[in-house]
């Protein structure tokens, strides 16, 4: 039987939370992503995100300190107007370029640290991220950001026009990258989302809610008790949700449906 103890609740919950808050922006404009047909956009502006944190630290700045934010939020931004300019002229060949533009920001990052001695350990906490570390100060300002996001999201949508998605995409993609990195921000952003893609309106969103809330909930407890990579497992945990959940619903729609055509 899977026992939890205070000090691991206390690891838990902080990053929970986290997971919610990626999660707040991350579904809706995961849904955008995927009517775009820009599949590896988050992919790609994380990395550019993540490359200026890595640009900041060999400038001697702190990793988590406010220069670093500074770095990846302006680096994000940077490389959203880059995809928004792409995105004018690509044509058919846009993932082609943004694939390209991912390419060249994580070799960048792996040449930089190339002589650092933890340049490895860098790495591998920008790509998985470090999610069961996170204190609650991160959460706190990472939340107060998604809220801006998604009053901008939802309040002003119709106005904001491209640039305005790209620049709420690049902001809420840093904000993700600090706390759960790389992987998991790819994740949340396109799982609940493809997973949703034959819903509509709210139903959607509330699905995709559930699939991600279940994915981070059980990673979490996961990594937890077994000691496993929490990133890694959370990424797994989202896939399995992404699969299972549509499949339970249908079944349940589907066993409604042959109950009242017998009553």
């Amino acid at each position: 039987m899977i026992t939890l103890d205070s000090t691991m609740l206390d690891i838990i919950l902080p990053a929970f939370i986290a997971g919610l808050v990626v999660l707040s922006t991350h579904i809706p404009l995961g849904r955008e992503v995927i009517r775009r047909g820009i599949i590896f956009i988050d992919l790609a502006v994380a990395q550019i995100a993540g490359l200026g944190v890595i640009i900041a630290y060999q400038l001697g700045w702190e990793l988590h300190g406010l220069e670093a934010q500074f770095a990846a939020v302006s680096s994000a931004l940077a490389g959203a107007m880059i995809m928004r300019v792409v995105e004018q002229y690509a044509g058919q060949f846009l993932e082609a370029y943004i694939g390209v533009i991912f390419v060249l920001a994580a070799t960048s990052s792996i040449l930089l640290l190339a002589n650092n001695p933890h340049g490895s350990e860098h790495l591998k906490e920008l790509l998985v991220g470090q999610i069961l570390w996170v204190d609650w100060p991160q959460v706190s300002v990472a939340a107060l950001v998604s809220v801006v996001v998604l009053l901008f999201w939802y309040g002003f949508r119709g106005h904001i026009g491209n640039s305005g998605f790209y620049i709420l995409f690049a902001v809420s993609i840093t904000v993700s990258v600090q706390l759960v990195g790389v992987y998991l921000v790819f994740s949340s952003l396109i799982l609940p989302a493809l997973a949703t893609v034959s819903y509509t309106g709210k139903n959607a969103l509330l699905i995709a809610a559930v699939i991600g809330v279940c994915g981070y909930f059980s990673g979490l407890l996961l990594s937890a008790v077994y000691d496993l990579p929490g990133g890694a497992v959370i990424v797994w945990c989202l896939a399995s949700s992404a699969l299972a959940i549509p499949v339970l619903i249908s079944g349940f729609s589907y066993v409604n449906k042959r109950r009242q055509a017998e009553s």
